[in-house]
């Protein structure tokens, strides 16, 4: 067994089970190596969506409308949710990550669940400032104990590195009872003590003549024995015989020689379990913990293998409880050999910690989302989220409609101010616009078959708008509060503009079918920014980070609700919105429809509850 590099970093665990466990945090170089992975298979995918879709740009029909459509939003899907759906669904891996060995997993060893994983992936566009760089997210893994990223650190999760642990304690047959010794079983049977053996076929081993420390020193001595000049060499070596040859008076030869055979003796004792010379208490369980325990390592190390490749689920019933049973034996293990080895680095105890955090990993998983679970997320949790975030929601509205209604008032007071405000090409726009009123035409040309392409484009501009309003939270609130009061500004000045020519008509009968939707998810977006911001301004009873995970599940559940309404109001948008022949009232009937839907939809699940948490860790 070999112990892990100084270098790297651990991070200590405490289990159900009252076993502390060590995970080691993924270093940048293999996180950055594994997400270059990564990006190369969403350009790869994006690159061949679009392709795809070039054959049926061309063509200006109904069918391939829709067809170009489905691609856009799926081409946004590969960009935006890959590592969203691989870490949900692939339980804390990317290709990237399986392909080298990480895992994301929640504080406390847990699996990752899909609202832990939509936080920290949407969060990343923090982490990329300065585009293209991602130096926000690298200093803030470089300063981070536990190696985390912003997303990481909202989200409550860690990217840790999952080698495969080899076990390969010497210890000769026969010298260990297995399941059946005192040690596994919990029986009062005492360990051997030094000098006395293991008992079984190969006989008892020699007594230790050397404490635990000064074995160290001499395997170390041993193993770098040949990398020394000669001259240090025999110097080093005469030191150590006059120091332990009184000790083993049996063994004779050369000062070299007899280090060796001292070396083998005391190796092979404490293979068999003999506890180290002046050894007291628990600490003369140490040896004889390994001894024992070695073989059921192994044969859990290789069935650990078998349950990463497969999945539990890929599992007979009986391997499940063998897994398990297991799995409670080692973390006894653990927990003795901890008290044993007293604070020591003990290369055993590094190769055991490694498989129980493996094992517990793998059995404390959440079950798997499946439709049943997204439509119990997306009809409960979502509403009752909207609704108890009512007062977040409000400060998002009134940091919307209020410079919203300044901007209207502005520019009809005004006019020249909506250069300013809009920009001259909108200004062009409602210069034309009072041409297309009199004409009778609608705020836009009606695309009639290009519909379906329209509302794709519209929706996924605005979901990732939302997600930037969203993620804006971080920067202490700034940047969603930035967001939502120019986009205000500027649709009441909009507004204005089109009040001041006389044609406010003609761009309510196109703002009316989606404004509610579109709206309503803007302000939605804004209050689950605000969240975040309110978990690092006012945090409450609990730390910055604490209130940051909790206020951070809570704000990506709101996005949720928000990327449902903005599809909604895309579709209408693109399909509703541009019909000229429809009459205003037509339209405002549409909009008042959508506010009934949406006060529907926000109280649908009075009453229910939901079957299970989704976020709460699972044990099979």
């Amino acid at each position: 067994m070999a112990a892990g590099s100084a270098l790297e970093q651990e991070v200590d665990v405490e289990t159900p089970e009252q076993v502390v466990v060590s995970y080691t945090i993924a270093g940048i170089g293999t996180r950055v190596a594994a997400a270059l992975i990564d990006y190369a298979i969403c350009a790869l995918g994006a690159i061949g969506i679009g392709l795809a879709a070039r054959p049926f740009l061309a063509r200006r029909t109904w069918t391939s409308a829709w067809i170009v459509a489905g691609l856009i939003l799926l081409q946004f899907v590969v960009l935006w949710g890959y590592y969203v759906l691989w870490e949900a669904l692939w339980d804390g891996q990317t290709p990237g990550k399986r392909r080298l060995g990480l895992r994301v997993v929640r504080d406390g060893g847990y699996s990752i669940t899909f609202a832990a994983s939509a936080v920290r992936n949407l969060l990343r566009v923090i982490d990329l400032q300065p585009l293209p760089t991602y130096g926000v997210g690298i200093l803030s893994i470089v300063l981070s104990r536990a190696g985390k990223r912003v997303g990481d650190i909202a989200a409550g999760t860690m990217v840790v590195s999952e080698r495969a642990v080899a076990v390969a304690v010497d210890a000769p047959p026969g010298a260990v009872t297995g399941a059946a010794s005192g040690l596994v079983t919990g029986s009062a049977a005492a360990p051997p003590t030094a000098g006395q053996p293991l008992a079984g076929p190969a006989g008892p081993p020699p007594a230790t003549a050397l404490t635990d420390d000064e074995f160290h020193l001499l395997d170390r001595f041993i193993a770098r024995r040949s990398a020394l000049a000669s001259d240090r060499r025999a110097a080093f070596a005469a030191q150590l015989a006059a120091r332990f040859r009184e000790r083993v008076p049996a063994l004779t030869g050369s000062d070299a020689a007899v280090l060796v055979q001292l070396h083998a003796q005391e190796q092979a004792a404490r293979a068999r379990g003999v506890a180290g010379r002046s050894d007291t208490g628990a600490a003369r369980e140490q040896h004889a913990i390994v001894a024992r325990g070695a073989p059921r390592w192994r044969e859990f190390a290789a069935l650990l293998a078998q349950a990463q490749r497969r999945g539990l689920a890929g599992l007979g019933e009986r391997e499940v409880s063998d897994f398990v049973s297991r799995y409670r034996e080692l973390a006894g293990d653990l927990a003795r050999l901890q008290t044993a080895a007293r604070g020591r680095q003990v290369d055993a105890l590094f190769t055991l910690s490694r498989l129980v955090a493996a094992g517990h990993n793998l059995l404390y998983r959440d079950r798997r989302v499946g439709w049943h679970t997204v439509w119990e997320y997306m009809t409960i949790e979502v509403p009752r989220e909207i609704r108890r975030s009512a007062l977040p929601i409000a400060l998002a509205a009134s940091l919307l409609f209020g410079p919203a209604a300044i901007g209207y008032v502005a520019v009809v007071t005004h006019p020249a101010l909506a250069p300013q405000l809009v920009g001259t090409a909108m200004v062009d726009r409602a210069e034309q616009g009072v041409e297309w009123a009199r004409r009778g035409e609608g705020y836009i040309p009606d695309f009639k078959e290009r519909r379906p392409l329209v509302a794709s484009f519209v929706a996924r501009n605005n979901i990732q708008v939302s997600i930037i309003a969203f993620a804006g939270g971080l920067l202490v609130g700034l940047g969603t509060m930035a967001a939502l009061v120019f986009n205000g500004i500027e649709f009441g000045a909009v507004l204005g503009l089109y009040r001041s020519k006389g044609i406010l008509s003609l761009i309510l009968a196109f703002v009316a079918p989606h404004g509610v939707l579109e709206m309503s998810a803007i302000t939605i977006a804004g209050a689950g920014g605000l969240l975040l911001a309110s978990a690092i301004v006012l945090p409450g009873a609990t730390t910055r980070r604490e209130a940051l995970i909790a206020r951070g599940r809570r704000a990506i559940t709101l996005l949720a609700g928000t990327a449902l309404l903005l599809l909604v109001a895309g579709a209408l948008e693109g399909l509703v919105s541009p019909i000229p022949w429809w009459t205003l009232g037509q339209k405002l009937a549409v909009s008042a429809l959508t506010a009934v839907l949406l006060a529907l939809y926000v109280n649908m699940d009075r009453g229910r509850t939901i079957g299970r948490d989704v976020g709460a860790p699972h044990a099979a």
